[in-house]
């Protein structure tokens, strides 16, 4: 037998804190750190609240609070980045705490970019996307975060971020070690505040981290156990939350299932074309995420059987469903969670799908699909079967 042999990136997380509140989790992490002027990073309707997971931050950090920006925007806006940027740099920020989804907790990473090398506009921030040098860049006494997540997009768990140039309609993907948050504060009761809809699409985002990782050409033994057992989690505690969605212990069994689902992508494990595909219909037509994985990994998965089918066997028989096939079963999932089923459902039209080939080719997600996508027909064979 052949040894297997592998790489698996460690991110630069401290601690993990699970099933505890967030608040007094919050509090005691910037004790730890000690942090003196602790900045908060949220959206408005999470700040509009009376009672949710920032005002439990605020109340427990006390005289710590030195502030709070309330407009991160859905895909994290270039011009968001920087106004939080700006405003906890004015605050003497030494410590950013992310309370929210995906969009937020991205849109933290890039200003803890923007407070580390004083940037100040958008053509400063977006200059840096892609730079071969960005990820291991050296940076004197960093200002570090900590997330908070209210959702089931895993963004605290990687250390890039993807950003929005509505200028442009491009989404710029950044990425440092550092990103990684030092603390990350899983709380099931912070889950409570997000709309059903927006969560089970999150976890459906989740699902879509374990599929393609565990079918990646880039997949290995250690990282095939994460990608699996997080989809078998998930698999379950969806459809339970929509039975009960006050069950706190099941939405922490999908926050467990979301962690485990994502960390093959942290640690090196490349996706494949429904993340790369879903960043066009995110960036360029304003598709929520875990929107796109509910319609795309269906039709990649169809694309992909060609040479994978084995391994979606494999899947399929971990979460029950040994006589369905993998699309099928996703599918199924996604109809009985109530959310959008094909490309008409998210406002896609047909005239929309030569420009959403073309965008899709320079994302390297749809590079590294396990079958290969050659020309912009592939992907609108692909687009075809979601609709």
């Amino acid at each position: 037998m052949t040894p297997s042999t592998g790489v698996f990136v460690v991110q630069a997380h401290e601690r993990i804190v699970f099933g505890q509140p967030a608040g007094e989790t919050v509090a005691d992490e910037a004790v730890r750190h000690a942090a003196r002027r602790v900045f908060l990073v949220t959206n408005r309707s999470l700040a509009h609240l009376d009672d949710g997971p920032v005002q439990r931050v605020v109340k427990a950090l006390g005289m710590r609070h030195a502030g709070t920006f309330a407009a991160m925007s859905a895909h994290s806006r270039c011009e968001d980045v920087v106004a939080a940027a700006n405003m906890a740099r004015n605050a003497g920020a030494d410590l950013l705490v992310a309370i929210g989804g995906g969009s937020v907790i991205d849109g933290t990473k890039a200003a803890l970019l923007c407070l580390w090398h004083n940037l100040d506009t958008i053509k400063q921030l977006t200059g840096l996307a892609g730079s071969p040098h960005d990820a291991d860049m050296p940076v004197a006494h960093a200002v570090r975060a900590i997330a908070v997540p209210t959702t089931f997009s895993a963004a605290e768990f990687t250390s890039a971020a993807a950003v929005n140039d509505e200028a442009t309609r491009t989404k710029h993907v950044l990425s440092h070690r550092l990103f990684a948050p030092q603390s990350v504060v899983l709380d099931p009761e912070a889950t409570l505040p997000t709309p059903l809809q927006l969560l089970l699409a999150t976890g459906m985002r989740a699902i879509d981290h374990a599929v393609e990782t565990y079918c990646s050409l880039a997949a290995n033994p250690v990282t095939e156990m994460f990608s699996m057992q997080g989809l078998k989690l998930l698999a379950q505690a969806l459809p339970a939350i929509v039975d009960d969605p006050h069950d706190l212990a099941t939405r922490l069994q999908a926050q467990l299932g979301m962690w485990q689902a994502v960390a093959p992508v942290a640690a090196g494990v490349s996706v494949g074309a429904s993340h790369g595909i879903g960043y066009v219909l995110g960036g360029s037509y304003g598709v929520p995420h875990g929107e796109t994985s509910c319609v795309l990994l269906p039709a990649v998965l169809r694309w992909n059987a060609e040479v994978n089918a084995v391994r979606q066997r494999e899947l399929a028989r971990a979460v029950g469903a040994p006589n369905e096939d993998l699309p099928a079963f996703i599918a199924r999932l996604v109809e009985n969670l109530g959310l959008p089923r094909s490309l008409d459902d998210l406002g896609i039209r047909g005239n929309d799908l030569d420009d959403i080939a073309i965008r899709a080719l320079v994302y390297p997600a749809v590079a590294a699909n396990p079958r290969s996508i050659h020309s912009e027909a592939d992907v609108r064979r692909i687009l075809e079967t979601a609709r």
